[in-house]
């Protein structure tokens, strides 16, 4: 190797000098597990080995130079050289090849004298390289698939499945437990559309069989819904337009006997429910015929958005504005917590149980899909809009006159993060926040990469606010490729706010961005914030 320096360049001009024959033919052979050591090899000094492969041989090794500086080359039988296994190495230098023929040697040669040991470590013949066999995390599949390979049908295990129900439920490692999602009659695939992973999951086929499996090692208190996709279109276009193809066949397992809703208009627009023992429980969904809450629904229009919304009102039964201990919630994407989750069935229920004082509950509608969008991540308008045009209509049409300490704003996603973002402009009106997976690692667009996480950010710099968090998120709901999640983000921002030393009650939820967890989560957060008469 030669360094010519010129002009402010410095380049490395790498010259292998070809090996004679008879030198190749004089290897000394190194056997596998064998280690050859080099001592006080002078500067040039060209050293041979045979690692006696024949050809697409692996092999596997080692050089470790214990003092000055080698290359290790691989040459073949006439002695022309084939490839650089390492170069300019000190220390150790771990290489791999396959052989293209028999009679290949490794050559040493020393940059500066000095002591090496050269080893192989691992030899592989063709005839050995064949793939592990598949490990199944689910004994069930592993079952069927011994059975499959020796040409046994899957007529008893769909049997199995259907007596069952799907997905499988197995006991894993450590008190987790194994979840297998199954599919039968696909053509081209199935994919899981809610998965633990946080992601679309492809569904695997069994062989040739006409079993589709995707399985999981999920905690022991796991709450999901989820679809199955059958056969979805390969569109032309976008990375996106053929993620969201997804929904062209995306349907309830027809195997899951729990349907959600348990009424719905067809199988496309119902979910499955995967539900483990250790769930939390959710105590205040069912219908128990207590005494019922009343609704009405008005049509508003904001001056400051230039728009206009419904806002449906719930009053609890008995109301009375002049009852001091009346909590008022504001919560955010009316049509889902009036509907698939049935806030005011909750409330009937934990009203009727002393769970929580009563409760006046404020259903904030979006004017369609795109206001949501604008509004609900850190809008000022928006949030000068709450304080100052809404609640000042909601005191006047309910003649409640609650302080902030008794006023909490709710949302799940873009909501929790209005959540936070309208109470912290406000805080003279909005006292309490209760963000359901809040979409906290949201910030403007623009926003430099190291400074993300735009509420933990402001809450970072700014006063320590009159204000108390009930902050939630699922442990499926984790970051991909390097970016944090709705997990990480919102364990992040508890972390900020107990730094600036603002009240904050945080929990996890094995689930993950889902109405059916939500369901549980509100419930749990009014407790959190006002079980007990607290303040």
């Amino acid at each position: 190797m030669r360094r010519i320096v010129g002009s402010g360049v410095v380049a490395l001009i790498l010259s292998v000098t070809p090996l004679l024959a008879a030198e190749t033919t004089h290897a000394v052979p190194l056997a596998v597990g064998a280690a050859v050591t080099g001592k006080a090899v002078a500067a040039g000094t060209r050293q041979v080995f045979d690692p006696e492969a024949a050809a697409g041989d692996y092999v596997k090794g080692t050089l470790r130079v214990e003092a000055g500086v080698f290359d290790l080359d691989l040459v073949d039988n006439g002695g022309r050289h084939l490839r650089r296994l390492a170069e300019g190495a000190g220390g150790v230098a771990e290489f791999q090849l396959v052989a293209e023929g028999s009679g290949e040697r490794l050559v040493v040669t020393a940059d500066r004298e000095g002591t090496y040991v050269l080893g192989i470590e691992r030899k592989v013949g063709v005839a050995d390289q064949r793939p592990a066999p598949t490990a199944y995390l689910s004994p069930a599949i592993a079952g069927i698939a011994a059975a499959v390979a020796m040409g046994g049908t899957t007529e008893a295990f769909w049997a199995m499945v259907t007596d069952r129900g799907t997905p499988l439920v197995e006991d894993g490692q450590d008190g987790r437990k194994v979840v297998t999602f199954l599919g039968r009659g696909a053509k081209r695939n199935i994919r899981l559309f809610g998965a633990p992973s946080g992601d679309h999951e492809e569904l695997q086929r069994l062989g040739g069989s006409d079993i589709w499996f995707k399985s999981f090692e999920v905690p022991d208190d796991t709450r999901l819904s989820y679809q199955l996709a059958f056969d979805v279109p390969d569109v032309p276009g976008t990375a996106r337009d053929r993620r969201v193809a997804i929904l062209s066949t995306a349907k309830a397992d027809p195997l899951n006997r729990h349907g959600w809703p348990a009424e719905a208009k067809d199988a496309y627009n119902q979910d499955s429910v995967l539900e483990l023992a250790g769930a939390p429980p959710q105590p205040f969904l069912a219908e128990k015929g207590n005494p019922q809450g009343r609704l009405n629904t008005l049509s508003i229009e904001s001056r400051l958005l230039g728009n206009h919304r419904d806002i449906t009102f719930y009053y609890p039964p008995g109301f009375d504005p002049a009852h001091k201990d009346t909590i008022l919630l504001f919560v955010f994407d009316a049509d889902q917590y009036l509907g698939r989750v049935p806030v005011p069935r909750i409330l009937d229920n934990m009203i009727a149980a002393g769970a929580v004082p009563p409760v006046v509950a404020v259903f904030v509608a979006n004017p369609d899909r795109a206001a949501r969008a604008r509004e609900l991540p850190a809008n000022l308008a928006f949030a000068d809009f709450m304080a100052t045009e809404l609640h000042p209509l909601v005191a006047k049409e309910t003649g409640l006159a609650v302080p902030a300490a008794r006023t909490v704003l709710a949302g799940s996603s873009y909501g929790g993060l209005a959540s936070a973002t309208v109470a912290m402009r406000h805080p003279e009106v909005f006292g309490n926040v209760l963000a359901m997976s809040g979409s906290f690692w949201w910030s403007p667009p623009g926003t430099p990469e190291d400074r993300r996480e735009h509420v933990a950010g402001l809450i970072a710099v700014g006063p320590a606010l009159p204000l108390r968090f009930f902050l939630s998120a699922g442990l499926f709901e984790t970051g991909a490729q390097g970016t944090a999640g709705i997990l990480e983000t919102s364990r992040h921002l508890r972390d900020v706010l107990q730094a600036k030393g603002i009240s904050v009650i945080y929990r996890d939820y094995a689930g993950g961005h889902d109405y059916l967890v939500w369901q549980g989560v509100i419930a749990d957060g009014l407790i959190a914030l006002f079980g007990g008469d607290r303040p």
